[in-house]
């Protein structure tokens, strides 16, 4: 017997034993179940083989998200400390996917704030000592 229908079949027992289901029920969700384990594992089988990016590189910068190439999680800023997860470094990250040397690693809005803010504080313009 396959292990897909050892699994779908163990899952199903757990979930008859807690509700009540008919014979078509029973049948209907085992098979499935089978196929969703058989199509998941063959997934995560093909998707470990295969080195390329979760998405698009040019298509990971979203406005109020970005998505890690390495792995396909969304972030609003990817961090140092996941990179090193991921045993990269920001340089090695952008050079990896091939971007730009001084793309930031966060999502549209937050690069808009963090720019609106930074001349809102006017930095660049020596202040003024009041004596």
């Amino acid at each position: 017997m396959d292990d897909y229908l050892k699994s779908a079949l163990e899952i199903v027992q757990a979930q008859a034993s807690v509700r009540p289901m008919t014979d078509d029920q029973i049948t209907t969700m085992i098979s499935s179940v089978a196929a969703g384990i058989k199509a998941a594992s063959e997934g995560i089988e093909t998707a470990t083989s295969t080195v390329e990016p979760a998405v698009d590189p040019k298509k990971a910068i979203k406005e109020t998200s970005i998505i890690c190439l390495e792995c396909g999680k969304s972030f609003k800023v990817i961090t140092k400390k996941h990179l090193a997860s991921h045993g990269l470094t920001k340089e090695e990250y952008l050079e990896k996917y091939s971007m730009k040397k001084g793309t930031s690693l966060c999502c549209k809005s937050l690069q808009r704030e963090r720019r609106k803010k930074m001349k809102e504080m006017r930095l660049w313009e020596k202040r003024k000592k009041s004596s």
